[in-house]
């Protein structure tokens, strides 16, 4: 486990010694990273493997045991609002007001976000048109597609702008057209102002594509940090693909041949 990097204003994120328990059970152990300026930072994990609940410990859902989340310097617990005020969270699971229409939505997180109507109505109008959505801005939230309940949720974490973007499989019932979209999004937006994403996926190829440095969560622990470079000299393997390097890290290619051996005809 790398030591987090010393607070600075400059740091978009620093989880440093984040422990979160429920009840008896750990979900996350003595956790340190850091997402830098310009940077998409992946963590990597099977389902369970902590990622959600760093997320949530990130935007204010759980409070950690113990250990410290700075945003831009600041402590999350010292001024909650403020350092909400930043962020932009994707969840890995809707959280939408199923009664309401997608623009209703919108108009409420951007009066939630402060946003004057003309920036707010400018903004909606070139995210819908992104995202391609037409009609379904006007129909109820409970009728529409997993995909389409998705582009909402991106676009309502996007729309005040914020310096750090937090996303919890944030590519979850996306078509091809509006993966790349996002991908594209997320390149520029880190490009400006010192920004930063926490991107929290299972897919490797994602990761391995989209994001500069990637954490390998496994039972609540930081098993490997780094470049994809870094991470394959951790292994002695140069050429291993991510999925390669986490199997290794996460020990679970040993469970994976004794299972596939385990299935084999008598």
């Amino acid at each position: 486990m790398h030591p987090a990097a010393p607070a600075t204003p400059e740091l978009p994120l620093v989880l440093d010694g984040v422990t979160i328990d429920y009840g008896e059970r750990r979900a996350v152990d003595r956790l340190s990273l850091t997402v830098r300026p310009g940077e998409i930072y992946g963590l990597l994990g099977s389902n369970g493997a902590g990622k959600s609940s760093t997320i949530k410990a990130v935007v204010g859902i759980v409070r950690p045991r113990a250990g410290s989340i700075r945003v831009f310097g600041e402590e999350t617990t010292a001024n909650p609002i403020g350092v909400k005020e930043r962020i932009g969270y994707v969840p890995e699971t809707s959280l939408l007001y199923e009664g309401l229409t997608p623009r209703e939505f919108l108009e409420f997180v951007a009066g939630v976000r402060r946003l004057d109507g003309a920036t707010a109505a400018a903004r909606m109008r070139a995210y819908a048109s992104a995202f391609r959505l037409g009609s379904e801005l006007e129909e109820p939230i409970a009728t529409l597609s997993l995909g389409t309940r998705q582009k909402i949720l991106l676009i309502a974490a996007f729309l005040h702008q914020p310096r750090l973007l937090v996303l919890d499989e944030p590519l979850n019932g996306l078509d091809p057209r509006t993966v790349r979209l996002v991908k594209e999004l997320l390149g520029r937006y880190v490009a400006q102002d010192g920004r930063g994403v926490l991107f929290s996926t299972h897919t490797m190829e994602v990761a391995q594509e989209l994001c500069r440095r990637i954490g390998i969560l496994d039972r609540g622990v930081l098993q490997g940090e780094g470049t994809l470079p870094e991470l394959r000299s951790r292994i002695a393997q140069g050429d291993a693909t991510l999925e390669e390097i986490y199997l290794r890290l996460t020990r679970e290619d040993e469970g994976l041949a004794e299972t596939l051996r385990s299935l084999e005809g008598p």
